[in-house]
């Protein structure tokens, strides 16, 4: 019997020892997950996308309406609020701004206030604080989107050094009142959780270290075990680091709502995004809000619940005056204010997919996707807001009235918009259907379609590199026409009109989008030296020799096109479409210069007359809709675009400063009643019209003459009733002049008049 007694005692002491040695290994292994995990760990920072930068300088063409806009985007308020920046008012002249500091590729801009003012749709002048001319002033970029790592988690890093007192006190206050003399763990809100117990729900009784520890190394599984690692894991937390290391991490780590499928994390960004200022701003207020907030984000959404959110920040204001954090005057002046929360609509992780899809693309060239998600990294793009705004309403209001009238097939007719500036082959914006929002296909990009017509100025570029044979004035044979090809059947091509046209100068060819002679015209020419002109152009899609290319049986999409179109706007030089300039690391060292890349392609020479007669095209041929819109001065080139069974309706046009691609058509490319004239015409024409675009003036080439024609005989007609101006290369214009053009002949008519009307 006392053998007996004697194994049990040594049983129990052993097994007592083996689970003390199991506790101190776990132990051990957990303290050394804290350390090694704590201390190495950096948060994974998504790479945060910017648009490109409003410069405001005197002659810029942008509306006082549409500066206040942006700076509305931007989250600027529209008063003054003075010992802070990011407000504006508007003045008699114009403008006042209290513009907000930001870390540039080319370094810090500090805060300043500046004065703006209008004449018309121009900017006439920007003066500093003391009325001093400045030549130039540049806002903050407007953030649109992010690359994302796993949750699509953000978050903006602060340091405890710049959150207000006032919000620490209010934390603890409200979360963990014993925060800075405990060890880790609460022994009464420990007792409270145990008592949970027989509810058969564990809860409360979490410090702000077990909140980190929950949030930083644990899941978020609610079980007796787990809440064991996580007491642990504080104590070993708070052993090893200072209260501020572990408060500044909980204020970077906490999450604090959801902008769709964007998660709020940390102080930092969660201030930017309820009320468009940065930590250190906050006021008493809106600390309380923020602090209530980590209660329950989505139950405490302050734009989605107002009135839930208001009582609780009050709730937070009151337990922060009974813990002496804050005075009477302070609570009485908190709690009367409102929530006065930004009226930021719900974006996610960006307001342009489309656009963000086409930079990440972009990315993945030069960097890994791992580093694009973690590492920080300050992406500064091309995009515009106000020409992204105007493309997505342009293309959304018609494609609606498309809809209701069913004027082209059924409803739900989709469409692509791509609008850049021809100088710098920077894409302005990027449309990728109708509900710009949509994170999936995007058409502007994806949606690989027949061009149609639009592939015809490549046929006329061939022709105008030869001037010893083809002028703007050479008549086209648009008779009948069939092509015969070994292996395939004849190939007859037909007008739009279903009729032929006889004889026609080249120019009213390309105008009136005659299909048989452009077809002819091409085959003469040969359609593998047209479409190596097409590669040449900037399109690197594979295209297949077939005579039918020629008219537009190539599929392209609408970033293909808007390639192609860039050479012909600039003159014959090719610049690779771009929608990134700069590359920064999170602190603002520049990492990589997207600079501009050009090369000349072609001559001047045809590349102006091609230009001239794609003007044709808007002031006398299939594009003359446009005067519905935009005035005949602007001078505006452009081509429709039409494909078989009327299935994609294009068009592609250029101004001065902008150049701009629209396609209409179904997904499922079912049979339409589409043109491009009637479909993507207007909805570029209204795009264009609210941009208040510049002229197109063409630079002439020293090798180009202009000469006065004759519309009756084709010849020179300098003096002839009708002549117009048409630009030939030097030495191919008509030699012979016409009889009108004779200086005797036009002095008889002037004196017959004379006789008539008298002088």
């Amino acid at each position: 019997m006392a053998k007996r007694r004697s194994f049990f005692r040594r049983f129990l002491w052993y097994s007592f020892l083996l689970v003390l040695l199991a506790a101190a290994g776990w132990t051990a292994y957990l303290d050394f997950r804290v350390r090694s995990e704590f201390e190495g760990r950096r948060f994974a920072l998504p790479a945060r996308i910017y648009a490109r930068p409003l410069e405001l300088h005197a002659g810029l063409r942008m509306p006082k309406e549409a500066v206040v806009q942006e700076l509305r985007d931007l989250g600027y308020h529209d008063m003054p609020r003075e010992a802070e920046y990011g407000w504006y008012v508007r003045t008699s002249q114009g403008l006042e701004i209290a513009t907000r500091p930001f870390v540039f590729w080319d370094g810090l801009q500090a805060p300043r206030r500046i004065k703006v003012s209008f004449d018309g749709a121009r900017l006439s002048g920007v003066t500093d604080s003391e009325g001093k001319s400045i030549s130039l002033a540049r806002l903050e970029p407007l953030p649109i989107g992010g690359i994302y790592p796993a949750g699509n988690e953000d978050r903006v890093l602060v340091r405890l050094s710049e959150v207000p007192p006032h919000f620490v006190k209010a934390l603890i206050a409200v979360e963990d009142r014993k925060f800075f003399t405990h060890h880790g763990f609460d022994v009464r809100g420990l007792a409270r959780a145990a008592l949970s117990l027989f509810s058969g729900k564990l809860q409360g009784g979490s410090t702000l270290t077990q909140q980190l520890v929950k949030n930083f190394f644990l899941t978020p599984e609610r079980t007796v075990s787990r809440k064991g690692t996580e007491l642990v894991m504080a104590v070993l937390l708070e052993a090893h680091y200072s209260k501020e290391e572990i408060l500044e991490t909980y204020l970077n780590e906490i999450y604090l709502g959801q902008d769709r499928d964007r998660a709020i994390h940390g102080l930092g960004l969660a201030s930017q995004f309820y009320f468009s200022k940065e930590v250190r701003h906050l006021t008493i207020a809106e600390s309380a809000l923020l602090v209530g907030i980590i209660k329950g984000p989505t139950h405490y959404d302050p734009h989605r619940h107002p009135a839930r959110a208001l009582e609780r920040r009050n709730l937070v204001l009151r337990e922060t005056k009974e813990e002496g954090a804050i005075t009477l005057e302070q609570y009485s002046a908190a709690r009367a204010t409102s929530l006065a929360v930004s009226p930021k609509p719900s974006l996610g992780t960006s307001p342009y997919p489309a656009f963000v899809q086409l930079v990440h693309r972009q990315l993945r060239r030069d960097y890994d996707e791992k580093d694009l998600r973690s590492e920080g990294l300050r992406i500064f793009t091309t995009l515009d807001p106000r020409v992204q705004r105007a493309a997505e309403q342009a293309l959304q209001k018609r494609l609606a009235q498309f809809d209701k009238d069913k004027r082209f097939g059924p409803a739900g007719l989709e469409g692509a918009v791509v609008v850049t500036d021809p100088q710098s082959g920077e894409v302005q914006a990027l449309v990728g259907g109708r509900d710009p929002r949509f994170r999936g296909y995007n058409r502007a990009v994806d949606a690989v379609r027949p061009v149609g017509s639009l592939l015809k100025p490549a046929i006329y570029l061939t022709a105008l590199s030869e001037p010893a044979r083809y002028t703007l004035l050479t008549p086209l044979d648009d008779g009948p026409f069939v092509w015969k090809s070994r292996g395939t059947p004849d190939w007859k091509p037909a007008n739009y009109d279903k009729q032929f046209h006889g004889q026609v100068p080249l120019r009213t060819a390309l105008a009136q989008s005659y299909n048989v002679a452009t077809a002819r015209l091409g085959t003469e020419l040969g359609v593998e030296k047209v479409l190596e002109n097409v590669r040449r152009l900037g399109v690197e899609r594979p295209m297949q020799p077939y005579a039918s290319s020629l008219l537009g049986a190539v599929e392209f999409s609408p970033l293909d096109v808007a390639q192609m179109y860039q050479t012909i706007a600039t003159g014959g030089f090719r610049t690779p479409l771009r929608s990134i300039r700069e590359v920064t690391t999170q602190q603002g060292s520049p990492l990589k210069r997207y600079a501009l890349a050009t090369e000349q392609a072609f001559a001047p020479e045809p590349m102006y007359l091609l230009a001239a007669a794609m003007q044709g095209v808007v002031s006398e041929g299939t594009g003359q809709g446009l005067k519905n819109w935009l005035p005949p001065e602007l001078a505006i080139a452009g081509k429709t675009g039409t494909t078989d069974e009327q299935r994609d309706a294009w068009f592609a046009g250029f101004s001065g400063d902008r150049l701009g691609i629209v396609w209409v058509g179904y997904d499922d490319n079912r049979t339409a009643r589409l043109s491009g004239a009637a479909a993507a015409l207007p909805i570029w024409g209204e795009m264009m019209a609210a941009l208040d675009p510049e002229p197109l003036a063409l630079p002439k080439p020293d090798g180009v003459e202009v000469v006065a024609i004759d519309p009756q005989t084709g010849l020179r007609g300098s003096g002839c009733p009708g002549a117009y101006d048409l630009p030939f290369v030097a030495g191919s214009a008509p030699e012979g002049r016409a009889p009108c053009a004779d200086g005797k002949t036009v002095e008889k008519v002037r004196g017959w008049l004379e006789r008539i009307f008298g002088r």
